[in-house]
């Protein structure tokens, strides 16, 4: 006889499959037009299909109804989660990337990390009722870390990379990478100072908490994980390098051996007892030191697919776990108290900081710069991870149960926030930008052309008779250094230039470097990629002309031909000179900031052309 099978498992697969397949139908527009985040929509779907609402997505009916079984899941999937995320991110990175921004990382991982900690505590202690400072310092560890998974959906899509320069982003999802796994050291500090007062454990005294801190965490955890994954990912880079030059892997393969790797170090790493997410960092950063196997997938969207199907995954989960019953009045904490607490984490645990703090830090020369990686430093899956982490150590004895049954709704609501603040951020700066330009345009609709002021240049369209002349010019004064190509069918040439790192960094004086012909509307070449492997060339102008004066809020790149909205990620970063404020950031291949100069110095090396 026919009849449903309706099991929580067909439910589970329906509604996931459903919200993946349904979005990916609109995913362009959704991400790409209305600039919303990934994250965002997967928990909004998690909570509509929940048990809070619809009932189809329910985690707690896979196990029955047992709580400690869901957290159990919890630690499991997250786990797994942050160690893929974290891997890809270690290979995502340029070339010897630690080294390089080694200044910039220790900066924010030591002091803004000690500091964001600190006052996300106090703020819990002055708004969480019946906890002591010690245990909010637990709280407050969760929490502490930068997301990498909320990081990687902040820093990639089309605004990103056109608004964001490139050392930003990589200073970002380089510390979400890196401070998930050194999470541990502040949870564990208070973690240990708690447990010295049981009964069943072997050190009662601060000074005996403390040395087991140290030789249980910094030592064995800590530094033994850095160690292990050296050593994974450069035995890695080797084996697979060797396998790939004598054609023993086939490009399947080739392709999912970061994701094997992963297992293979969450596996290995877990048993030893050690820090496995710290090993997953490490381990990526180590695989990919020489920049081999990134410029070998650059081209493959295979991490970018695993990226997508795994945020969407895990916060559709969140979204269904959410402890909405827990978020009223439980031991006291009302929900106006976790809105303030929420508000003040998102403003003070990290922005202010890492704004006193920016001098030490090179990769962000800039204030704007400085808020906008203050700023978004996201709260989210690795939060949810430390809960389960501390929900595994603190004593279940009566002891504190009060500890226990506040620590999952607040970092629980604390990541709802965070996901919530920063994934409606750039929208609705994106349709003030938009409001404002609408309102200037209307407010110049009556002038003239005599009476409109404009600081900048009016640019000269791509094809025209002056361009082509100011091209013709450009090509007589630099024939004694280049040839010229013209092309199959006789068609007109134009110059490409770029900015010479190596004569920025001097001091002396900046001036332009012709690097080859290109035939007008011919597409251009890839260049070599010398220097740095898989990184494209630093303001390319294709189709000829000087560089395009700056503007605000995006890249000073020229248009490569028509102007398309589905440009690739190399098409986009080509030119990466930023105007920030009243100043020009030119960056290196690579994202590093090579040079800043004021506006009249960047006019001054234009004109120079």
């Amino acid at each position: 006889m026919v009849a449903l099978d309706i099991t929580e498992t067909s439910l589970a697969l329906a509604v996931a499959g459903g919200y993946i397949s349904v979005v990916g139908l609109v995913s362009y527009f959704v991400k790409e037009k209305l600039f919303m985040s990934e994250a965002l929509l997967a928990t909004l779907a998690g909570i509509i299909f929940g048990p809070i609402a619809a009932g189809f997505f329910d985690p707690l009916a896979w196990v029955g109804g047992n709580e400690d079984s869901l957290n159990a899941i919890t630690y499991q999937i997250t786990r797994i989660v942050i160690g893929i995320q974290v891997l890809f991110t270690g290979i995502a990175l340029p070339k010897a990337y630690l080294r390089r921004e080694w200044l910039s990382l220790v900066t924010l991982l030591g002091p803004i990390m000690i500091c964001a900690w600190f006052i996300t505590s106090l703020l819990m202690w002055g708004l969480i009722p019946g906890l002591t400072f010690l245990e909010c310092l637990i709280i407050g560890a969760c929490v502490t870390p930068t997301d990498p998974v909320l990081a990687n959906s902040i820093c990639k899509g089309r605004f990103a990379e056109k608004h964001v320069p490139l050392h930003v982003r990589n200073i970002i999802v380089a510390e979400s990478g890196a401070n998930d796994g050194l999470g541990f050291p502040f949870l564990y500090i208070g973690l240990y100072l708690v447990l010295m007062h049981e009964s069943s454990h072997p050190v009662h005294s601060v000074g005996g908490a403390i040395g087991e801190w140290f030789y249980n965490i910094v030592l064995y955890q800590i530094c033994l994980s850095i160690v292990i994954g050296a050593i994974i990912g450069y035995v890695a880079r080797k084996v697979l390098r060797f396998a790939e030059e004598r054609s023993l892997i086939d490009h399947e393969s080739f392709l999912s051996f970061g994701i094997a790797l992963t297992f293979f170090t969450l596996g290995i790493v877990g048993v030893l007892g050690s820090d496995d997410i710290l090993c997953c960092f490490i381990v990526g950063n180590s695989f990919t030191w020489d920049d081999w196997f990134r410029v070998q997938t650059e081209d493959h969207a295979f991490q970018d697919v695993i990226d997508q199907l795994l945020s969407s995954a895990i916060f559709l989960y969140i979204g269904a776990v959410m402890p909405w019953n827990h978020f009223g009045d439980w031991y006291g904490i009302t929900p106006w108290r976790l809105v303030v607490l929420g508000i003040l984490v998102m403003l003070v645990r990290r922005l202010p900081w890492v704004m006193v703090l920016s001098r030490w830090i090179p990769t962000l020369p800039t204030w704007r710069e400085a808020v906008f990686a203050g700023f978004f430093g996201p709260i989210g899956v690795g939060a949810v991870f430390y809960t389960q982490v501390a929900l595994q150590v603190l004593p279940d004895d009566g002891t504190r149960t009060a500890l226990r049954d506040v620590i999952l709704p607040v970092n629980y609501f604390l990541v709802l926030t965070s996901i919530i603040v920063h994934g409606i951020t750039i929208p609705i700066g994106k349709g003030f930008q938009q409001a404002r330009s609408i309102t200037l345009t209307r407010s110049q609709a009556g002038l003239t052309e005599a009476d409109r002021v404009s600081r900048l240049p009016a640019p000269l369209p791509l094809g025209s008779d002056a361009l082509r002349d100011q091209t013709e010019r450009e090509l007589e004064r630099s024939r004694s250094e280049t040839t010229v190509d013209s092309g199959e069918n006789g068609t007109s040439a134009a110059i490409r230039f770029d900015l010479d790192p190596n004569r920025m960094v001097d001091k002396g004086p900046m001036v332009a470097r012709p690097t080859g012909i290109l035939a007008q509307n011919e597409t251009p070449p890839r260049t070599p990629k010398s220097s740095h492997p898989g990184t494209p060339s630093r303001s390319s102008l294709s189709g000829g002309g000087d560089l395009p004066p700056p503007v605000q809020m995006g890249p000073l790149r020229p248009a490569v031909g028509a102007s398309d909205d589905r440009e690739t990620s190399e098409q986009r970063a080509r030119g990466e000179s930023w105007l920030e404020g009243e100043r020009v950031v030119v960056e290196s291949d690579d994202g590093e900031t090579v040079r800043v100069m004021t506006r009249d110095e960047y006019d001054r090396f234009t004109s120079h052309r």
